[in-house]
């Protein structure tokens, strides 16, 4: 049996992160606070939203019957329900309101307000069922209809502009390998946070913690903050001396949900890639910054395979955004 030191068998574990497979959260590496189960729909409010398109590049619209914004017409959207999966919740959205059946490609981005609310935004496409007619309406929607987006339509808001832009673009030339939700529970809203930092000559180092059983730490995501806000405060823990840090979150590299055990599964981890650069008399530093706090070290990638995907990620961008509406 071939040894693996602890390092090495982190590096295997990186290179899963970016092969967008899914990890187990165990424990945490930092938290803002006691850390407590996430609670659907009482202490975290999940959205999904669907975008599909025909053959004519026309998307799927449904025209809204809540008084609050009656007769508009908005994109399939709601609220996950308990013991719901992420494709679940999509897939049944689009069957109540337009009357299609659909299988989804990707998630395409995810929207945020902290960890109490979080917009899931799928790429996906029918695969059966018919358009619902004003004969068929309900609580759910009027009916449903392909809009080229030309013609004149009362939007419920312009929020859906952009996503509907994101779904063509995503379409024309895909930024990211299609990304689905990973069916592993967690009970709280949290990051897995693989922060590289990159010196001029291209050398790649990772913040890992614990030194004895080095792994990719887990952040507790904060109630009254971005979840883009986690990677500043693990920065601060760990390094709160070092000057002109620039810190920069890139997105996503994979969405771990499961929801099946409603009270104690319904947190979600999200595998984020994010980077650092240290400022040094105005260049660019060739060393990470100084580590103050003991629980954690740079890791200096030794695997080319791994530093190849890295600088693959960082050069193209090739993750799933997540935007704050913050």
């Amino acid at each position: 049996m071939t040894y693996r030191s602890p390092l090495g068998v982190c590096e295997d574990t990186v290179e899963k992160i970016l092969n967008g497979e899914g990890l187990e959260v165990k424990e945490f590496d930092s938290s803002p606070e006691e850390v407590h189960a996430v609670v659907l729909r009482k202490t975290v409010c999940y959205i999904v939203c669907a975008i599909i398109f025909n053959a004519k590049d026309e998307v799927l619209m449904v025209q809204e019957a809540k008084p609050e914004c009656y007769k508009r017409w908005y994109l399939p959207a709601g609220r996950m329900e308990k013991a719901e999966s992420i494709i679940e919740a999509m897939v049944r959205e689009v069957k109540e309101e337009s009357g299609l059946e659909c299988q989804p490609i990707t998630l395409l981005l995810i929207e945020e307000q902290g960890s109490q609310w979080i917009r899931f935004t799928f790429l996906a496409e029918a695969t059966g069922g018919s358009l619902k007619t004003e004969a068929e309406a309900d609580a759910e929607s009027i009916q449903a209809q392909w809009w080229d987006r030309e013609t004149p339509l009362q939007l419920r808001t312009n929020d859906i502009l952009c996503l509907i832009d994101a779904g063509l673009k995503y379409r024309e030339k895909p930024r990211f390998t299609p990304m689905l939700p990973i069916d592993l529970p967690c009970h709280v809203i949290c990051q897995r946070l693989l922060l590289v930092f990159r010196d001029p000559d291209g050398e790649l180092w990772i913040l890992l913690s614990h030194k004895e059983d080095p792994r990719v730490p887990v952040a507790v995501c904060g109630r009254k903050y971005s979840l883009t806000w986690v990677v500043r405060r693990l920065a601060r823990e760990c390094m709160p001396s070092s000057p002109g840090l620039n810190l920069k979150p890139w997105g996503i590299l994979g969405v771990q949900h499961n929801g099946r055990m409603p009270g104690k599964t319904d947190g979600i981890c999200f595998n984020m890639l994010a980077s650092v650069e240290q400022s040094a008399d105005g260049g660019q530093s060739s060393h990470p910054p100084l580590l103050e706090n003991p629980r954690f070290l740079w890791h200096k990638v030794v695997s080319p395979n791994i530093k190849e995907k890295i600088n693959q990620r960082l050069t193209s961008r090739s993750v799933l955004p997540m935007y704050s509406l913050y």
